[in-house]
């Protein structure tokens, strides 16, 4: 069987190594200096001014929303437009905390929501939360533009997408805010973690004091004085007074000391991420079976996990069988709107095409030569 992963990290033996020294000397654990450093060395990565880490990529999610709440940059009922192919806890925050969520079909050229697909939203948007699908993006340039024109608060989910570019600019850069996650089989992990990245100081500290109960105590002294003299708090109450709506999302200081460890390796990670793709988009080409991408507009591809879509369900099921020593699932979350929780009354026939015939194959750095031998075979076979 070839699996969609195999470890629990890069470089898994020095990585544990590593942990199980810092563990056995740390004199912390909870959230401290480790995670800090981790949030300025991955902000340097990704070019942003400002990271706050999270204890999951959903929980990082969940926290965005809120804090556009708190800053009244979104309000409840409002319509926000999400991408139909994406995973659940991207949805969920929408209906939990009030939004009106809106799904915006993909294009079936790159699996995600081009302007296209935007212009063609019946609904007055006041926010987009974009997820950029498998290290893919369609033309974010665009979609910027028009988010900016019309008023249009616009983040992004770049979950699967770390390190992918398009036009020079890394994904997760043209938001306001976007959302990683660091869960296990992801571009980096740390078996479960998340962040936020952003360059607008009044998010970062928003989102610093919804993960943490809405308090002050992770925000800068100036910024906790302006707080605490705004609100005539005395200095008894000070590390006890809660500013805005939040929660306990925080992360630990393990999630810090391996997010460090991992990102010394994260060039590494994305080249065997493309190559891979490589290999895989080119066997794809010619058979007539599969619905062939184009992603010619993309700098670099980080891929998450190969697509292959097939055009009628019994093509679908042949396929399913000629994998089945393989390790397969369904792409992403599938169509949203055929999830129980939502079912969405809006349709999207792209993402329910995906839904009804795509699954994903691995693509990770661990993959030897022979089973990326097999997985070609495989795609090319008819």
């Amino acid at each position: 069987m070839i699996k969609l992963m195999k470890d629990t990290f890069y470089h898994e033996e020095e990585t544990k190594k590593a942990l199980c020294e810092f563990i056995t000397d740390a004199k912390i654990l909870s959230l401290n200096k480790k995670c800090k450093e981790f949030e300025e060395e991955f902000s340097k990565y990704q070019g942003r001014k400002y990271s706050v880490l999270f204890n999951s990529g959903s929980s990082a999610n969940l926290a965005l929303i809120q804090s556009l709440l708190n800053l009244k940059k979104i309000k409840k009922g409002d319509n926000v437009g999400f991408t139909a192919l994406t995973w659940a806890t991207n949805v969920m925050p929408l209906v939990q905390l009030g939004l009106t969520p809106i799904p915006i079909d993909i294009s079936l050229d790159n699996l995600n929501v081009n302007l296209e697909q935007l212009e063609n939203v019946k609904e007055k948007l006041d926010c987009l939360f974009l997820t950029n699908v498998l290290g893919f993006c369609g033309d974010l340039d665009k979609i910027k533009d028009y988010c900016d024109k019309n008023n249009i608060t616009l983040i992004e989910d770049n979950c699967e997408s770390l390190g992918s570019e398009f036009k020079g600019k890394k994904l997760g850069n043209f938001g306001l805010g976007s959302t990683f996650s660091f869960f296990v089989g992801h571009h980096l992990s740390t078996i479960e973690g998340g962040m936020v990245c952003t360059d607008d100081l009044d998010l970062y500290n928003m989102l610093l004091m919804v993960r943490s109960h809405g308090w002050d105590r992770n925000l800068d002294k100036e910024t906790q004085l302006t707080l605490q003299t705004k609100h005539y708090v005395e200095d008894f109450y000070r590390a006890y007074t809660f500013y805005c709506p939040g929660y306990n999302l925080r992360p630990t200081e393990i999630t810090g000391f391996i997010g460090l460890e991992q990102l010394k390796y994260i060039e590494e990670i994305h080249s065997k991420r493309q190559k891979n793709f490589k290999k895989y988009i080119e066997a794809a080409k010619d058979n007539p079976d599969i619905l062939n991408l184009k992603l010619d507009h993309m700098n670099f591809i980080s891929n998450f996990a190969y697509p292959i879509i097939f055009k009628n369900k019994e093509t679908f099921e042949r396929y399913k069988y000629k994998f089945s020593d393989v390790e397969i699932r369904p792409i992403v979350g599938g169509s949203m709107t055929q999830q129980p929780f939502l079912r969405s009354n809006i349709s999207c026939p792209n993402a329910e095409q995906i839904h009804e015939f795509g699954f994903y194959i691995p693509n990770n750095p661990y993959l030897t030569e022979e089973e990326i031998t097999s997985l070609i075979k495989l795609i090319k076979s008819q």
